[in-house]
């Protein structure tokens, strides 16, 4: 008889990654199969597109791959280098992710000013001068490997309070922008309250939520390494 064990970091790793994956599984069915919520207003096929791109872009390709990117310290094997490398390359999709994303809202006949004046317009545009200065520090940091060891580990806090953070405020920035989304249409009849297209968006709202405490808990916790699935037979 075989009994197999997890370690709580193990479960909560797997919590976060079925969290992931449900979420974009949630954006790219809301995106996808409900393309008539992202209708814009000059009914352009090319400004549709960009339309769907954003939540895709920002949800997946910003939160998503910079959620990866700083579970990267905890779980990825090898050298503190090469952790170093992949969260910095993460950390940069996501980054062109994120601006890729923006642009694809402001991108259309309606011009920046048009589009920002929301507070999730704000809180997004905070959130990615923010990431894109954080990840140039990390990026200045990581190939000037001049400074002292005390200066570094003075820095180091400092940078992962501001990671988390950003991270933090990158998911209630995505939280507003699926309330703000969701109560416009659902005021202009378009959706109704109770039907699929708003169970779903509750859901992503739902999910982010679970999976940014799951992430956050995750680059907290004292660390140590995650022990594989550990068997103990027995006769």
């Amino acid at each position: 008889m075989a009994i197999i064990s997890f370690s709580p970091i193990y479960l909560l790793l797997l919590f976060a990654r079925l969290s992931a994956f449900t979420v974009a599984f949630l954006v790219l069915t809301w995106a996808l199969h409900f393309k008539t919520s992202f209708l814009p207003h000059t009914h352009s096929q090319e400004d549709l597109i960009y339309s769907v791109l954003h939540p895709l872009l920002m949800v997946i390709g910003f939160i998503l791959i910079s959620g990866e990117a700083i579970l990267v310290h905890r779980c990825l094997p090898g050298s503190r280098n090469l952790k170093k490398s992949v969260h910095l390359c993460l950390q940069g999709l996501a980054l062109a992710s994120g601006i890729f994303g923006i642009w694809t809202k402001f991108h259309g006949q309606d011009g920046v000013v048009a589009n920002f004046y929301s507070l999730h317009s704000w809180m997004g545009l905070i959130c990615i001068s923010m990431f894109g200065a954080q990840w140039l520090g990390g990026f200045l940091s990581f190939w000037h490997k001049g400074e002292a060891r005390t200066t570094r580990l003075r820095v180091l806090p400092w940078h992962v309070f501001l990671g988390l953070y950003t991270y933090g405020l990158a998911l209630v920035t995505a939280e507003t922008g699926l309330l703000e989304k969701l109560t416009f249409l659902q005021t202009k009849g378009e959706v109704l309250k109770r039907s699929t297209e708003s169970a779903i968006v509750n859901g992503l709202g739902l999910g982010l939520a679970l999976l940014g405490g799951a992430i956050i808990l995750l680059a907290i916790a004292p660390k140590h390494q995650i022990p594989k699935s550990k068997i103990m037979h027995s006769t």
